[in-house]
């Protein structure tokens, strides 16, 4: 068996609940429950809890160039309570192939190259990881069960 370290359990935790939290309707979610988007790129982000506002621009300008450049933005999320500097983006596809065809894409997208630069030039991120992971079938975007007040 595989030792897996508590960042990459709290990353796949995040990703499992970050994905179900899109809900039913996302694009992403309804082609992953198809079996078309079969791997998830986890960013996890330190970034500086005082520039909060900034990284939100930053995730927010990734809302408009993602797609465009062929990514599934599952979503990106700030921290809420507890740790103040960690947050999360994921960006599904259909294989790593695609992946590698998506960044190529960004390099030449000026949007992108200006959000990076500005995320860089005002330091709102101070420590970026990526993992891909990979959907469990039959675990993904399943409905609660429960029924009434608990």
């Amino acid at each position: 068996m595989d030792h897996i370290d508590r960042r990459r359990a709290i990353g796949a935790m995040v990703a499992t609940g970050a994905a179900l939290s899109v809900g039913c309707h996302s694009p992403a979610l309804t082609a992953a429950r198809r079996g078309l988007l079969t791997i998830t790129c986890v960013i996890r982000y330190e970034i500086d809890p005082f520039q909060r506002d900034g990284f939100k621009q930053y995730a927010e300008n990734w809302g408009r160039i993602i797609p465009r450049c062929g990514g599934h933005l599952v979503g990106y999320f700030l921290p809420h309570e507890g740790t103040n500097h960690v947050a999360w983006g994921l960006i599904a596809f259909d294989s790593l192939a695609s992946y590698e065809a998506y960044r190529a894409r960004l390099k030449s997208d000026p949007e992108a190259r200006d959000n990076f630069a500005m995320a860089q030039s005002k330091r709102l991120i101070l420590r970026e990881e990526r993992n891909f992971v990979e959907v469990v079938e039959g675990t993904f975007g399943l409905p609660s069960t429960l029924r009434g007040p608990a």
